[in-house]
């Protein structure tokens, strides 16, 4: 399958191009310029392109940012997602649409299955749920995926910087009352590239298996990269301007009816370290 990357310059879409090969598919990355999803032209641009399938990995991820400038969140990650799902509607082809846990409120005590009732915190989370609900309503066959605590090759993530700060500070103050799953882009696209050639369409949650609060997984990281040494000190909030989910873990059960699972996080993160030790 020839797929359509929108977002390609991201984390994710560049994980996507490396990884789609390895199931057979052939990525079509799309970065820049016309590809711009808030923008309606895009859905004749990708028209003509004629791709056999999409994924839409654009987003506005910048959360904090999102609380300041929400008319352009809810252009992005909202009406962009229906541009997306409007495209792959007039070509009949799968669609991929990326959201997150963000949708969810955390005031829960177990991991939400993909059916549970949404009820966002701040404008990024709102902004997502909304284009969930755009592109679902403008091509029902869309694959909604909802992940958490993104990492990857390349760029600005948790994992990166909790090493950055580890060696400018000596030591480390990290929240206990985040909780969620961390998720390795690579082991994300993997899974995505499994998904995409099934017939059926709706909310899946793909995210590394298990879960762990902010404090404990900077401590895995430290851990894992030989700075054990470095203390971290347990903190109960941190100052943000938006408000992230307190337990926001995801359960993963239906793609997993179709046989698709991601590995534990544990074992993503030192597969992670390693890559990133190579380059």
């Amino acid at each position: 399958m020839r797929i359509a990357i929108l977002g390609a310059g991201g984390q994710l879409g560049r994980a996507l191009a490396r990884r789609l090969p390895c199931w057979g598919h052939e990525p079509l990355a799309l970065a820049e310029g016309k590809w711009d999803v808030a923008d309606p032209r895009i859905i004749a641009h990708l028209v003509d392109l004629a791709p056999d399938g999409i994924i839409n990995a654009a987003a506005m991820t910048n959360v904090d940012g999102c609380e300041r400038d929400p008319a352009t969140a809810f252009r992005v990650n909202g009406l962009g997602a229906e541009h997306g799902a409007r495209a792959a509607a007039e070509l009949g082809v799968p669609l991929v649409h990326v959201s997150t846990d963000y949708v969810f409120d955390g005031v829960t005590s177990i991991p939400y299955p993909e059916d549970a009732a949404t009820n966002p915190l701040s404008v990024y989370g709102a902004s997502k749920l909304d284009g969930e609900r755009r592109a679902l309503a403008a091509y029902p066959s869309t694959q909604v995926v909802r992940t958490a605590w993104l990492y990857g090759l390349g760029g600005r993530h948790f994992v990166g910087r909790i090493m950055e700060l580890a060696d400018e500070r000596g030591a480390l103050r990290v929240v206990t009352n985040e909780v969620g799953n961390p998720t390795f882009a690579d082991d994300l696209a993997d899974a995505i590239g499994q998904l995409i050639p099934h017939p059926v369409g709706g909310i899946f949650h793909l995210m590394n298996e298990g879960y762990v609060s902010r404090y404990e997984f900077a401590r895995a990281i430290l851990a894992a990269s030989g700075r054990a040494h470095i203390p971290v000190t347990p903190a109960e909030n941190f100052p943000r301007v938006a408000r992230p989910p307190a337990f926001a873990p995801l359960a993963n059960t239906r793609a997993a009816a179709l046989g698709i699972r991601l590995r534990p996080w544990q074992a993503a993160l030192a597969a992670y370290l390693t890559l990133a030790e190579g380059l």
